[in-house]
């Protein structure tokens, strides 16, 4: 009789436990997921794919200056931003360094823009495939309107940065000869997890998210009116 009346209880404490489980791992792939495409490693994937995947985008041009190119938009779109946002909270100019206040995000959308601004006009004054130059202007577009956002609501930057991600892959398919539809593919996969990942993991809305994704969209978009 003791072992009947404690089995129901049994039953619901595993499928709580269960339950638990599954959350914590769910929350644990979100966390994954935002970490990997953070905002600031989409520029260097893309740019790294142009110049390491695309097989003409830059032929001709040596590999040591392929590596000192990929390095370049490494180092000022990625290291010294986040280097620069570390500083920053450590001299207390930002409370969170996971900026999770409007407030926290005005200095580092500053730091990132200048950074942004200076490697597209470097690209702009070399020897680079259009679609490069194309793709650094748009991101330097989609971090001023995310700022601009940023006055009003707290717009996701992650969604901002796949958001220009999705409409990159679909500009390239239609003006690209290597074009593919399994990169479009790839990148609308990752665009809707990382959004989704957002939802999971963060305090970003809805409204959000979906207008982070226009954000970016529409950076890509007018950048390759140029």
């Amino acid at each position: 009789m003791f072992t009947l009346n404690r089995s129901p209880l049994t039953a619901i404490n595993v499928q709580i436990a269960r339950h638990g489980i599954g959350n914590r791992v769910i929350r644990f792939f979100a966390h994954a997921f935002s970490i990997i495409f953070h905002p600031l490693f989409i520029t260097t994937y893309v740019i790294g794919f142009l110049i390491y995947v695309h097989p003409f985008a830059y032929s001709g041009i040596e590999n040591n200056t392929k590596f000192f190119r990929f390095l370049s938009v490494f180092f000022t779109t990625l290291f010294l931003p986040l280097f620069s946002v570390f500083i920053a909270w450590r001299l207390g100019l930002v409370q969170s360094i996971q900026l999770r206040t409007n407030r926290d995000r005005i200095i580092p959308y500053v730091i990132v823009m200048i950074f942004y601004f200076w490697v597209w006009y470097v690209y702009n004054n070399q020897e680079n495939p259009p679609i490069s130059v194309h793709f650094l202007l748009g991101s330097f577009l989609a971090i001023c309107g995310a700022w601009m956002c940023n006055i009003y609501y707290k717009v996701s930057m992650h969604a901002v940065a796949v958001g220009g991600l999705s409409m990159f892959f679909l500009l390239f398919s239609f003006h690209d000869p290597y074009a593919s539809g399994l990169y479009l593919s790839i990148a609308i996969l990752i665009t809707g997890i990382v959004c989704t990942s957002r939802l999971i993991v963060s305090d970003h809305t809805p409204f959000d998210i979906y207008s982070g994704l226009l954000v970016g969209i529409l950076a890509q978009w007018i950048a390759w009116q140029f």
